[in-house]
């Protein structure tokens, strides 16, 4: 009894079975996805300064042989001429022409340069910039459309969270590195810079040299912070960025004013935990002579139970109430002074005011 098969069943030869290459690469990742999204919007801060040096005043007599001049690291004839100095950041389109950067990257500079992913560089205008919490926007002077990031909010962020930093290191468009979020309002005092008023989120995504200023990404492409600066020596690894809802704030005020309001009373503060009771205990450690601070008759060792409305967990509640208060009415601070509760009214003013006394 015969077999019989179909003829076109028996005339395929045997192989492996074809795969649809289409579908091979269409399962992209999300780090591939959220890059896409919001890649064409980070661009490349030429910066330029051009600086006068002189060491020897105009009437100095001292002409040594060059020799010695280098070999004593004296400025030689060539080293006193007018020469220009070049930095470099990354940055990221926010709104029609507007950038959103450090103020690190740009400040001081007579030239700024920003580079698109096209390959387009245009001038840029200082639009403004705030020392304090590291942030500046420019204007792309030309003609749009552009590109534009679309903005996240670090409120809803977690530790856990995945993290993308994007950037553009040594002019190399769209440096990706990816890690996860690591802490969330990190006090920038505790890493040893006190001429700031950041808290920042941090990251192990790495940040590279050049990368300041460039977008620290959410799973969906939407811009969480700007990155900021790196940890070096004992516990380098650790990448920081500025929270983006922080720096929409600041961003706005420096379009609409050219400058940022930072309502402070003049004081530092120190938190404390007693490990038996599991309170958190905020304390004045310091008190700028002539502040408001002082005047109201706040004393070092003050401990803050209120603050506006607010119960006094952690040293961010108290200038968030601050901020919250403004320079321009009073606010109520509750303290306690040895067993002894205190009431008193605080009227708080601009931190520019504070570096002036």
């Amino acid at each position: 009894m015969g077999i019989s098969y179909p003829a076109n069943v028996i005339s395929q030869p045997l192989g492996k079975p074809k795969i649809n290459e289409v579908n091979l690469y269409s399962n992209k990742s999300f780090i591939t996805k959220a890059v896409e999204r919001t890649g064409a919007a980070v661009v490349t801060i030429d910066t330029q300064k051009y600086v006068n040096k002189r060491k020897f005043p105009r009437n100095s007599q001292l002409f040594l042989d060059p020799y010695f001049e280098r070999f004593f690291g004296l400025d030689t004839p060539y080293d006193n001429q007018p020469r220009i100095e070049q930095g470099q950041g990354s940055g990221f389109i926010f709104a029609d022409g507007l950038v959103m950067t450090n103020a690190h990257v740009v400040n001081g500079s007579d030239k700024v340069v920003v580079g698109l992913t096209n390959g387009q560089k245009l001038d840029a205008k200082l639009i403004g910039q705030d020392l304090f919490t590291d942030l500046a926007v420019l204007k792309i002077k030309g003609k749009g459309p552009w590109p534009k990031a679309k903005l996240g909010n670090s409120a809803k962020i977690k530790v856990g969270d995945w993290a993308i930093a994007v950037g553009n290191p040594f002019g190399l468009e769209n440096t990706v590195t990816l890690g996860i979020i690591s802490n969330l309002n990190r006090n920038v005092t505790k890493l040893g810079i006190y001429d700031k008023k950041l808290e920042l989120i941090q990251t192990d995504a790495a940040i590279n040299p050049g990368n300041s200023g460039g977008p620290l990404l959410n799973s969906d492409g939407e811009v969480i912070g700007i990155n900021t600066l790196i940890r070096s020596g004992p516990g380098a690894g650790l990448s920081f960025a500025i929270p983006i809802n922080k720096a929409k704030e600041i961003a706005y005020q420096l379009i609409k004013n050219g400058k940022v309001i930072h309502p402070m009373i003049g004081i530092s503060i120190i938190e404390e935990s007693n490990s038996e009771s599991k309170v958190n205990l905020v304390k004045v450690g310091y008190i700028v002579p002539n502040s408001p601070a002082e005047k109201s008759g706040i004393k070092i060792d003050d401990i803050l139970i209120k603050v506006g409305n607010k119960d006094i967990e952690t040293a961010s509640d108290v200038i968030d109430q601050i901020n919250k208060n403004g320079i321009y009415k009073q606010i109520d601070i509750l303290i306690k002074r040895r067993n002894k509760f205190i009431k008193l009214k605080v009227n708080p003013t601009d931190i520019t005011n504070l570096q002036n006394n």
